[in-house]
């Protein structure tokens, strides 16, 4: 499948790869910093923004979304970074196509399987009336009922589009609820590794990479390396950009 996205900048290829309920353009600051030295790609993965729809969310499928976007872009091999969901994409990809993969960076998370903790937000999100003339803050009050934490709740209602009448989401929630179990699993591995250079990159305050993580990553990533970036949660590169382009700077060249 096709994903569709936007690029910037010339150089050698680097493809970026958001995370779960969100979008290409997440990356916006991350791509704006890197574009003069590098060909920027960045998707929206399936059921996100505005690449297609689809059933299933298998990670092997997912990484076959990355071929298949960059054979439409005429890349051959590529730098791939991702967070989040877009790191077991990335992890994926380079497991399934280490020969199509220069370096790879996984932001935030390990390949293991994650607890269902996620699924609440997709239910908020279904519940929101999406009825004529409803504005952000309604919006947001409605997913307050069960999300407490308002930088969630913004991050969430990016994907919700104000400029229609109702307001409609960016996203495939049916497609994503159902697909759930799928994007919690880990990145398949099937007795596969990438031996290429491999950066793990942590939220200093995150828990999504635990110690325990580490041999697992080197199991599949023989030449992983890990670095923290201070201050930062989950999100990472939007939490500490300073920080995240600083650790980016020596391992991508």
């Amino acid at each position: 499948m096709r994903l569709t996205v936007t690029e910037a900048g010339q150089g050698p290829p680097l493809i970026l790869l958001h995370g779960l309920f969100g979008a290409g353009q997440n990356w916006g600051a991350i791509r704006k910093a890197l574009a003069p030295r590098f060909r920027v790609l960045t998707p929206d993965l399936r059921n996100h923004g505005a690449s297609p729809r689809a059933a299933g969310m298998a990670y092997d499928a997912m990484a076959q979304d990355v071929a298949d976007t960059l054979d439409a872009a005429g890349i051959a091999r590529a730098a791939v970074l991702g967070h989040s969901m877009g790191g077991k994409v990335a992890m994926a990809f380079a497991l399934a196509h280490p020969g199509r993969v220069e370096r790879l960076v996984v932001a935030d998370i390990a390949p293991v399987r994650y607890p269902p903790a996620l699924r609440g937000y997709v239910a908020a999100m279904q519940a929101i009336p999406l009825h004529p003339g409803l504005t952000r803050r309604e919006a947001d009050a409605a997913l307050a009922a069960t999300i407490p934490e308002a930088g969630i709740r913004a991050f969430l209602l990016q994907s919700l589009r104000f400029e229609t009448d109702p307001p409609s989401w960016r996203l495939a929630l049916r497609e994503i609820a159902a697909a759930m179990p799928e994007i919690e699993d880990a990145p398949p591995a099937g007795g596969r590794r990438y031996d290429g250079p491999v950066l793990v990159l942590g939220g200093e305050r995150s828990r999504y990479i635990l110690p325990e993580h580490h041999a697992l990553f080197r199991a599949l990533f023989p030449r992983a390396r890990f670095a923290t970036v201070a201050g930062a949660g989950h999100w990472v590169h939007a939490e500490n950009p300073q920080g995240f382009l600083a650790a980016l700077e020596g391992f991508l060249g």
